[in-house]
């Protein structure tokens, strides 16, 4: 979106997910019409959540907003506090909840009010104590610096107009040796100016997406090092219909990326695909 300035970015994506929030949406990706980014359950399963997942979530905390599993890369271990990016109905704020328990802390945050209203009624209907959510900007983050271990997000930051932020921020709130564990969307190719200018295909999380290089320098340029990006094939189907007649498939893929932040100083990056 070359000619949106980020504010105007950053109004539509609150926007949109306001709406889903309040029920007006069915899925944030590509208009209320679609599926994309799963609205259901076997969707969910679809890109990597387990049953048991599903069941251990308060009702409503899934919003069907994900493009992958951040859970299965993260190896989140007890005692551990976790951060996510774009918490959303908190979902895998919670599901991290479960797995840090009981002297671990998961804190969400997300800018749309709605969805942190959402969450916070979420976390009413449920016993879990250790879970927390705050309204703010991921690349302005209301969170201390090297208070966490593990920054967890889930199909969000390709919405940022400002990445390189938000690796920064990423960084600057981890502990040393601490690590990122996302699940987000990646062009893979150059997009076409009807989608890349497109701004529901933005909110849609498509035209948001940045190519994998890209990605790799604003991460190490951060300072983090062991950045790894492995896109999903398998995410041609889940893409296929999020824009229908465009081909999205051909120009952006479901990844996984992780990465570590040092644990000394002046440690040097390294990147690996």
């Amino acid at each position: 979106m070359s000619t949106s300035s980020p504010e105007t970015v950053r109004g539509a994506v609150r926007k949109t997910y306001g709406s889903i929030a309040a029920g007006k949406a069915q899925s944030a990706c590509c208009g209320s019409d679609s599926s994309c980014c799963g609205s259901t359950q076997p969707s969910a399963r679809a890109i990597g959540y387990s049953d048991e997942e599903l069941a251990s979530a308060p009702e409503g905390a899934d919003l069907g907003l994900g493009c992958g599993n951040p859970q299965a890369i993260a190896s989140l271990k007890q005692g551990e506090r976790v951060l996510d990016l774009g918490s959303g109905g908190g979902f895998d704020a919670f599901l991290a909840a479960r797995q840090v328990a009981p002297e671990g802390h998961v804190i969400g945050v997300d800018m749309t009010p709605e969805l942190i209203e959402k969450s916070r009624a979420n976390a009413r209907k449920t016993t879990v104590s250790n879970v927390e959510f705050r309204l703010g900007e991921i690349e302005h983050l209301p969170v201390a610096d090297a208070s966490v271990d593990v920054v967890m997000s889930n199909c969000v930051i390709n919405l940022s107009p400002d990445k390189p932020a938000v690796f920064r921020e990423a960084f600057r709130v981890l502990s040393p040796g601490g690590r990122l564990a996302i699940s987000d969307i990646v062009a893979i190719a150059p997009l076409p100016p009807a989608l890349a200018d497109d701004m529901a295909a933005y909110t849609g999380c498509i035209a948001g997406a940045a190519p994998i290089p890209d990605v790799e320098h604003m991460l190490t340029e951060a300072g983090f090092s062991q950045v790894r990006i492995v896109v999903k094939d398998e995410s041609r189907a889940l893409v296929s219909g999020w824009a229908p007649g465009q081909r999205a498939e051909d120009y952006v893929a479901s990844a996984s990326i992780q990465a570590v932040k040092p644990a000394r100083e002046g440690s040097s990056a390294r990147r690996s695909t």
